[in-house]
Formats: structure tokens, C-alpha cells, sequence
């Protein structure tokens, strides 16, 4: 999702040159983010065939669309035309990108900068039913967070010591039902004060958006339905068309 939020160019998938410092170090991405040879395999194997067609951009898109459904989530078709930008800016990842400490309202403020809504906030963070977090993401949540299942605190603190940097990497499923399954379960732990960030928990905490997560811990199918339309939306955040940017040769560089 983080790949999409900024803007469906692909420039997460840029590494650091002399002109630029990359958004793969930004607080929400460093040691977060992954899969980028997975990225860089299917862009080689596209390049084989199909030289200088498809971006970066829509094999992004395409790539999170097909991991949600081979791990039993909904499909959906993916618009495509998306060309690569050619440069990537560190700060700006940091200014736009929602962090794992922000609380309801500044987590709605973020989404609406992209013209997202507080429902697309809530169905898009049902991403989190796949995954994991670092324990220097959620120590501050397990040791004093107000709104956590003391049992679930009690579970994580075993690989998260409260003495940071001691285990910082150490990781943690979001979802510690059914790590591996897209499903709505997400939603279900967030009911039960199970959620593994605070900015997760925070979607579920006698505000605005609790009646939603109730209804999607309880229809699976209005969960799919409501992501795919939300994918949709957020794979559709200011993409380069036209004659803007390029079509990368290797997502990780601009072309010379």
C-alpha cells in the first residue's frame, strides 16, 4: 500500500543517486518495505518480452493486486497507462507518508491531502490482516498504549523488550490469527483491543470510524468490496501519463 499512497509512479522503487536521496529510507519505509526484487524480477522477465512498454508504475499495481488474491483476498481490474517517474524525494515520503504513532484525526488529515476518504483509510488499512511490524514501530503502544487487550500486550512484550534499541527489528505478525490470509480477521482483532500499532488501534477507539470496523469484522464481503474500491482510488493518485516521465528499463534507476 505504501508503494501506492504517495503516488503510483514508482518512485519507492528508486535508489539513492548523487541528484536525489529515495523514499526507501523514509520512517515509514526503511525496514518496512520489501519485495523489491521481486519487483525488479518481473520487470526483467516484462523487458524480455515486452521491451519498453510496461512501467514500474502498473507492475506495482499489479503486483499488489495479484499477492492480495493468491493469498485469498478479492481481484480486481487494474487500470494501466502509468508511466515511472524519474526522480524521488526523501522529505516528501516523510511529510506524506501515515506513520505507526499518528492518532484518528491526523491519520484522516493525511488521507484527505490525497483525496481519500476516512472509509478509504479504514478499508485500506485492512491491508494489515497480511504482514509484519518491527517492534521499534509498536513498543510505545504494547508498554503504555490505554486502549490494548492486556493479554495481547502481555504476548508481544515476550519479543519486544521495553529498553529500546534492544530488539528493535525484532517482528511481529499484524494479524496473529491468520498472518498469511487476507481475510477481514484484522477488523476482528481491532474489536477485541488487539491491534498492533497504535495508529491501527486507533480506527477502533470510541470514535468516528468504529460503527465501519464493526461492520467489516462482521462482512467479509463489504471488506473486499470497499479495498477493491479503494485500490482502485489510491492506484489512481496522481499518476505521470502522456509524455510525462518515462518507462523505466530498471525500476531502480532513471534512464540515461
Amino acid at each position: 500500500m505504501t508503494a501506492l499512497f504517495k503516488g503510483c509512479d514508482g518512485s519507492i522503487l528508486l535508489d539513492d543517486v548523487g541528484s536525489f536521496v529515495g523514499e526507501k529510507t523514509a520512517f515509514p519505509n526503511v525496514n518496512s518495505v520489501r519485495g523489491y526484487e521481486v519487483i525488479d524480477r518481473i520487470k526483467a522477465n516484462v523487458e524480455l518480452v515486452c521491451p519498453g512498454v510496461v512501467s514500474c508504475a502498473d507492475i506495482v499495481a499489479l503486483a499488489a493486486r495479484d499477492g492480495t488474491f493468491l493469498l485469498g483476498g478479492p481481484s480486481w481490474a487494474v487500470p494501466l497507462g502509468r508511466r515511472d517517474s524519474t526522480t524521488a524525494s526523501l522529505a516528501e515520503a516523510n511529510a506524506d507518508l501515515p506513520g505507526p504513532t499518528l492518532n484518528l484525526d491526523q491519520l484522516i488529515r493525511a488521507f484527505d491531502k490525497k483525496q481519500l476518504t476516512p472509509r478509504d483509510l479504514t478499508a485500506l488499512s485492512g491491508a494489515h490482516t497480511i504482514g509484519f511490524s518491527q517492534c521499534q514501530f509498536f513498543r510505545d503502544h504494547i508498554y503504555n498504549g490505554t486502549n490494548i487487550d492486556p493479554a495481547f500486550a502481555a504476548l508481544r512484550r515476550q519479543t519486544c523488550p521495553a529498553a529500546a534499541p534492544t530488539g528493535d527489528a525484532n517482528l511481529a505478525p499484524f494479524d496473529v490469527q491468520t498472518q498469511l490470509v487476507f481475510d477481514n480477521a484484522y477488523y476482528r482483532n481491532l474489536v477485541a483491543q488487539r491491534g498492533l500499532l497504535h495508529s491501527d488501534q486507533e480506527l477502533f477507539n470510541g470514535a468516528s470510524q468504529d460503527a465501519l470496523v464493526r461492520q467489516y469484522a462482521s462482512s467479509p464481503a463489504l471488506f473486499a468490496a470497499d479495498f477493491v474500491a479503494a485500490m482502485i482510488k489510491m492506484g489512481n493518485i496522481a499518476p505521470l501519463t502522456g509524455a510525462s516521465g518515462q518507462i523505466r528499463r530498471n525500476c531502480r534507476v532513471v534512464n540515461s
